[in-house]
């Protein structure tokens, strides 16, 4: 499972995305160790915040020091690396490829632990899976061999070149070794999944496709890899790559065509599922709502076809998905249908996810829950729906807590620091402006400048402005200049970083902030 001033644009958790098979992309599944804590319980999806109670500034400072001399890495981090070789099973050589990988492909610190995890996994599916193949020739044996000893030694780039010639040797057979030569390619993709290269991965499993002419025998492997490329060109698109997003949404709609409903009803609702999620992720970056729309209608498509009743979590998840799609649409349409749609879809959802089996998920939906309700309620005149928000994010911040998973903490925090701050605004009193403004700070404890400088900034903003309106209740000059210091803080911050809608939202609140300072200091 976004992100600005206006309110489910800034704090969704939307956890949408494209589902397909772990084994379907890499074979032998990888459990979590003990000390990876994620999001939804699985450390597959991304979402994990903490690897072996690494705290995200310790890995952080570790990443940074990836280029010096191994023997000075290990040195100088002995713990840290000790800890991380124990519950990734990684060795030192490959624990600085994993390093590499994060440094060369600018892994904000915030998603560092998860990315961690990923390369992790995929260094273990690489050591048990490139080996011989029945029917291997000599050479071939003999350049996986050398392909296995450069995964274990951390070399990436040699084994990607190694395993390279094994395909343009296996390609020189015929049909018989056409389905090693495909599993090579894709050993390529996983190689390239591992180091982050997901642009590099779709091609590699575009490739292990194209060994098969359509219809072949091997019409079920040809699809399973068209299904891996159109995930990979996501994760791309997922960096702000709109050009891979759309690769994917054609790939998505091919393999509908190819897996027919009647034929493979739960398949097809699963590509429908991450259709909806392709749609979404480039809907949310386009003007317009034709792509959101599109993404609504895959997902109710996808509904139609995943049985509640056999796969409750499945049919959740996409319901949460939905709830998604919707609220992005109620956000940028009149009126609260759309909106009204989306709470409707997350309390579905809830149905389906006890809190006690899976008390992350159910979080996480309730999350999305409380992000509508507070949007409804900041466009209604009273504040119903605005304190329905309230208990909302603070039924979650029982299961996302800070010790667990600290940056979603502090997400809902902020969350529920804007909601509170509404409510202030349009009642007399300060409790709920005083409450708004604790919530802020509690979010500030792990939001901070160093870590996640944009965030920190929105979150100084907002605490700025529940400042603001507090101190024109209390007659309180020097807490309105506090309050516009944080607002140009904000301001700046966020335009020095790129993210003018936001730096701007907070730009024209300033002459306001000035007046206020103003008139109170003519008291």
């Amino acid at each position: 499972m976004k992100r600005h001033l206006s309110f489910v644009a800034v704090l969704g958790m939307w956890l949408a995305g494209p589902s397909v098979s772990y084994a379907q992309v890499f074979g032998t599944r990888v459990e979590a160790t003990s000390c990876a804590s994620a999001v939804g319980g699985n450390i597959t999806a991304s979402n994990v915040s903490v690897v072996c109670g690494i705290p995200p500034e310790v890995l952080d400072t570790l990443l940074k020091s990836r280029t010096v001399v191994l023997e000075e890495l290990v040195s100088a981090h002995r713990e840290t690396i000790t800890l991380l070789k124990g519950s990734l099973d990684l060795n030192e050589r490959q624990i600085r490829e994993a390093l590499n990988a994060l440094g060369e492909n600018d892994i904000p610190p915030e998603r560092a632990a998860s990315k961690l995890v990923e390369i992790a996994e995929r260094f273990k599916e690489l050591k048990a899976t490139t080996s011989a193949q029945p029917g291997d020739s000599p050479g071939v044996v003999s350049l996986k061999a050398e392909a296995q000893k450069a995964i274990e030694a951390g070399e990436l780039a040699r084994a990607s070149g190694l395993l390279t010639d094994v395909v343009a040797e296996e390609m020189r057979s015929l049909d018989g070794l056409a389905v090693n030569a495909a599993h090579t390619y894709s050993r390529l993709g996983v190689i390239a999944f591992t180091q982050l290269r997901y642009a590099d991965a779709a091609t590699q499993f575009a490739n292990a496709a194209a060994v098969f002419p359509p219809g072949s025998v091997h019409e079920d492997k040809r699809i399973d890899y068209l299904q891996i490329e159109a995930y990979a060109l996501y994760q791309q698109g997922e960096r702000g790559d709109n050009g891979a997003l759309r690769s994917a949404i054609d790939r998505y709609k091919r393999l509908l065509e190819l897996l027919p409903r009647e034929r493979e009803p739960f398949e097809w609702a699963m590509i429908q599922n991450s259709l909806g999620s392709a749609l979404a992720a480039l809907g949310d970056r386009e003007s317009g709502t034709t792509k959101l729309e599109e993404a609504v209608a895959a997902y109710r498509e996808a509904l139609k076809e995943m049985p509640r009743e056999r796969e409750p979590m499945k049919w959740a998840m996409i319901q949460n998905n939905l709830g998604g799609a919707l609220s992005k649409l109620g956000e940028l349409e009149s009126g609260t249908a759309k909106l009204e749609e989306a709470v409707a879809a997350y309390r579905e959802a809830l149905k389906e996810e006890p809190r006690e089996r899976e008390p992350l998920d159910w979080a996480t939906t309730q999350y999305n829950l409380g992000v509508t309700l507070g949007a409804l309620g900041y466009g209604e005149s009273g504040t119903v729906k605005l304190k329905e928000a309230v208990a909302v994010f603070r039924e979650a911040l029982e299961e996302l807590r800070r010790e667990r998973v600290p940056l979603e903490w502090a997400m809902t925090q902020h969350s529920l620091g804007n909601v509170l701050s509404w409510i202030g605004e349009r009642e007399s009193g300060t409790v709920k402006l005083e409450e708004a403004v604790a919530a802020y700070r509690e979010a500030l404890r792990e939001r901070t400048r160093d870590r996640v400088p944009l965030k920190w900034a929105s979150t100084i903003g907002s605490e700025g402005i529940a400042l603001l309106a507090l101190a024109a209740r209390r007659g309180d000059a020097t807490m309105a200049e506090m309050a516009l210091s944080q607002i140009n803080t904000a301001f700046e911050t966020l335009r020095d970083g790129g993210d003018a809608a936001r730096s701007e939202t907070y730009g024209r609140l300033l002459p306001r902030a000035r007046a206020i300072v103003s008139q109170l200091r003519g008291q």
